[in-house]
């Protein structure tokens, strides 16, 4: 029986760390030993390849940050029509029926042009999102595996993921909340602002810094899981890719079939994301849309059937930024000749402790 789970167990990416080790321990005793761990394989990938900075320093911390700039920036800037459609529907469903019916109400009352409403705060505050939440990934991750030990890291690097990723977002969400409060403003309340420049002002004015702020909790239900989600089921996405389904090493493949590889497990991910993180999202749209009300007064009004309005729309949506978003990044990466570790492997010392050395 045993035989017959374990299979399917090795599939699912978040299975426990001791039954992980009892499954590598049966299998490793039949094949040869693994290469060596993440900064073994660093230190030897760069004898043929050099890089522009060593990994975890703070050129290499930077650079990761750019790279969240423009993979965040720049996708979320792209859909925005798609995004002001998705947040009407949340916060009007009796005008905006359903995607389609709100592309063609949007342009009907307001032209194609309306249908790029909120690009600047959008642009602004995904780009200083970006920043924080790839930047920081980087930073706690190598802070929260120093902690670790190298054999607990490996042992729980889901867990590791997890955590890096929440303490990343954390900080990613004060630096968006302002831009965030004024996009949704501009997008689902007609007649309010047409542009950032206006609504600034206008928001500062009726309820001072708070208007800008009183969405960062909301922000924090819908981003933190959301992340977590990202990041840790893209990792592990990427590892069994890599062992179940790309034909050869990681080694191996060009730079060009790495990144297609990042693109499908961003995919992927980008899906799991969306359905984590909707019911925030509702709520994120209707509170910044209305003056007075909390979270929790908003959720018991909308109802669980209210929450997940408009949750085809960000599937799309957040699936394919979520692919974007990692394929940009890796691409920056490859671009500044960044070191990429490749997916995590036993340490040699967990190796000679359960004895599967030669």
């Amino acid at each position: 029986m045993f035989s017959s789970i374990a299979p399917l167990a090795r599939l699912n990416p978040f299975y426990a760390p001791h039954f992980q080790l009892c499954q590598d321990g049966l299998r490793k005793r039949a094949e040869p030993a693994e290469a060596p761990t993440t900064r073994r394989s660093l230190a030897a990938a760069s004898a043929s390849e050099e890089y522009s900075c060593e990994y975890g320093s703070l050129k290499f911390y930077a650079l990761c940050g750019v790279g969240g700039v423009l993979s965040c920036g720049l996708t979320h800037t792209a859909v925005v029509p798609l995004d002001l459609v998705k947040c009407r529907m949340q916060v009007d469903p009796q005008k905006y029926k359903s995607i389609f019916n709100g592309f063609s109400v949007t342009v009907k009352e307001d032209g194609v042009r309306g249908l790029a409403k909120g690009w600047a705060p959008t642009f602004i505050g995904y780009s200083m999102q970006g920043l924080c939440k790839f930047g920081f990934y980087e930073v706690f991750k190598i802070l929260y595996g120093n902690m670790l030990g190298e054999e607990n890291a490996y042992l729980w690097r889901t867990s590791l993921y997890l955590a890096a990723s929440a303490s990343a977002e954390f900080f990613a969400d004060i630096a968006l909340a302002p831009m965030e409060a004024a996009k949704v403003r501009i997008q689902t309340q007609p007649g309010y602002a047409n542009t950032l420049r206006q609504a600034v002002p206008k928001m500062f004015g009726e309820e001072g810094i708070w208007a800008f702020y009183k969405g960062v909790a909301p922000l924090w239900m819908r981003q933190i899981p959301y992340t977590m989600m990202k990041f840790a089921c893209f990792e592990r996405t990427v590892e069994a890719l890599y062992k179940y389904v790309v034909p050869k090493p990681r080694s191996e493949c060009t730079k060009g079939e790495q990144l297609i590889v990042t693109f499908v497990a961003g995919y992927i991910a980008g899906v799991f994301c969306a359905i984590v993180s909707h019911p925030a999202d509702s709520v994120v749209s209707v509170l910044n849309k209305e003056k007075g009300s909390s979270a929790s007064q908003v959720l018991k009004r909308l109802g669980f059937r209210g929450v997940w309005k408009g949750l085809f729309a960000r599937i799309i949506m957040i699936g394919t930024l979520t692919a974007l978003q990692w394929f940009i990044y890796d691409s920056v990466k490859v671009y500044f000749r960044l070191p990429r570790p490749p997916p995590p492997e036993m340490p040699e010392s967990l190796k000679k402790k359960l004895g599967l050395t030669q």
